[in-house]
């Protein structure tokens, strides 16, 4: 299927349903797809031809969705650009894309200054909402395009190029087909609870998890509605307003509604997924989630090169036969997917027995085509016919995948290796401790020592003697921090993630 497709389908349930909602303005199925075969015009009179690579560079906007769908039908590559990224990453992406064309808000047309004379392949600048310098006005781009010739390639062609892997060196170029967007979207259908003509909120970046969800809500006739700014307390406003059954909040996001004294009073029955994941949950706050918000939480695990549905802890999977909830699961991240193989690997190459903690490597249908231009780092990702996650964990006798760290992440400390996830949720089972972030820094007597910095909740006190003394109660002496900093907040991706070289370099500057 191509990504139009999705909205295709949903638009044969009724065209007069609505798609796309934001402030308070609706489009249609027949609206959507009117201006989609619109941009897919404008894309081929603009000299975008099969298989070229056009950039949105957007908030969460229903034009810019709309445009991807457009990419789709004119036969090209949709590559989402992250806002938040520097403008030298993005124009590295972009330049190792070959983008031929670039769609744009207004308010980012600074950073598309800075980019676009170092681009040479990009020909074509359109402005999504208003008018920039050296681009085209997205409504007179669009009114004189002719109608568009459907470009209807393989499931194995490009549909996608998404970058990743910024923070760690030079960024990649994930490669994801027509197949691994299907084979997401039949998970999705298969792993959750969907009902006739579902309702998405969208609060998290189109550009990123809460996109590839998008489309099987569409499949079904639903509708998305659009936020273009995260605000936890209009969140909880449009979920009443719209009857909301579905939307998608990092841990962190999720942990700042919880906190929200409007809460409890607000009326969620409507809801029946609110999926989690990008970054590991506190179980205690998981629980607490359960409790106050109801047995709607349904986790996913995955990445830009096996999206989002490695494994899946469905709603029904966080509580017990009598209803009582699975505080034993709530640490792991559900049971694999039923077209992907997941198995855990030592570093020759063995696949280990349950219970051995090592790689978590996945292959199926799911996983990416390789990395854009890059054969090594393929080649490596890909070493003994697996694709290699680069995260630390383990199964158990039930089928259950646990997550222990990243790879790249683990401590060794006086000669034992420390897992940073593990130190960070006995943190979080601490009652002041909204957020933490473990890593290692470097130290003469132990060659890395456990450092935590600390976010603590709104009106609640900790000191750093207290939280270390209380990790070493439940873990020991050698994984409790031997620093402890507590900082107001964290800082973030756009997406909710702790960002790790951010704290590293912080912490080894001070």
């Amino acid at each position: 299927m191509r990504l139009a497709d999705y909205l295709d389908k949903g638009a044969s349930l009724g065209g007069e349903a609505p798609c796309l909602t934001m402030n308070e303005e609706t489009l249609t199925y027949d609206e959507v797809v009117r201006q989609s075969r619109q941009v897919a015009g404008a894309l081929q009179a603009s000299g975008i031809r099969r298989g070229d690579r056009v950039a949105i560079l957007s908030g969460n906007d229903p034009i810019a969705l709309t445009c991807v769908f457009g990419i789709s039908r004119a036969g090209a590559v949709w590559c989402p650009v992250n806002p938040r990224n520097e403008a030298e990453e993005n124009r590295q992406l972009l330049d190792l894309f070959g983008c031929r064309a670039l769609l744009f808000q207004r308010k980012f047309a600074p950073l598309v200054a800075k980019i676009r004379h170092r681009l040479p392949e990009l020909k074509t600048l359109v402005c999504l909402d208003g008018e920039a310098e050296e681009a085209r006005a997205f409504a007179e781009w669009t009114a004189g395009a002719g109608e568009p010739e459907e470009i209807r390639g393989a499931s194995d062609e490009l549909c996608m190029l998404a970058g990743t892997g910024g923070t760690t060196g030079k960024p990649k170029g994930v490669r994801l087909t027509g197949r691994n967007m299907a084979t997401a979207t039949a998970l999705t259908l298969m792993s959750y609870p969907f009902g006739d003509r579902p309702r998405y909120l969208a609060l998290a970046p189109l550009t990123h998890s809460a996109g590839v969800l998008t489309f099987p809500v569409l499949t079904l006739g639903g509708e998305i509605v659009i936020m273009p700014n995260p605000d936890l307390g209009e969140f909880l406003r449009l979920v009443e307003q719209h009857r909301i059954t579905h939307a998608f909040l990092p841990p962190t996001v999720i942990y700042g509604l919880l906190d929200r004294p409007e809460l409890d009073a607000a009326e969620l029955g409507s809801l029946r997924c609110l999926w989690y994941g990008a970054a590991p949950m506190s179980p205690t706050r998981l629980e607490e989630a359960l409790k106050r918000i109801g047995p709607v939480l349904g986790q996913l695990f995955g990445q830009t090169e096996a999206p989002n549905m490695i494994s899946t802890l469905a709603p029904a999977d966080h509580f017990r036969m009598d209803g009582s909830v699975a505080t034993e699961r709530l640490s792991s991240a559900g049971r694999p997917t039923p077209l992907t193989q997941v198995a855990v690997m030592d570093g020759a190459g063995n696949l280990l027995k349950r219970g051995e903690r090592g790689e978590i490597v996945v292959r199926g249908p799911l996983v990416m085509d390789g990395y854009h231009e890059n054969p090594e780092a393929t080649a490596a990702a890909s070493a003994y016919g697996w694709h290699h996650t680069g995260d630390i964990g383990y199964l158990d006798e039930e089928n259950f995948l646990y997550i222990v760290d990243r790879a790249k992440d683990m401590i060794i400390t006086g000669g034992f290796n420390v897992y940073s996830a593990e130190v960070e949720k006995a943190l979080a089972a601490h009652p002041a401790v909204q957020d933490s972030a473990v890593l290692g820094l470097p130290d003469e007597k132990w060659g890395e020592r456990v450092t935590a910095v600390v976010q603590l909740r709104p009106d609640r006190e900790a000191t750093a003697e207290e939280l270390a003394a209380f990790v070493k109660d439940r873990l020991g002496s050698v994984k409790t921090p031997k620093q402890v900093e507590i900082w107001p907040d964290l800082p973030r991706s756009k997406i909710g993630k702790v960002l790790k070289p951010d704290i590293r370099a912080r912490l080894t500057a001070d």
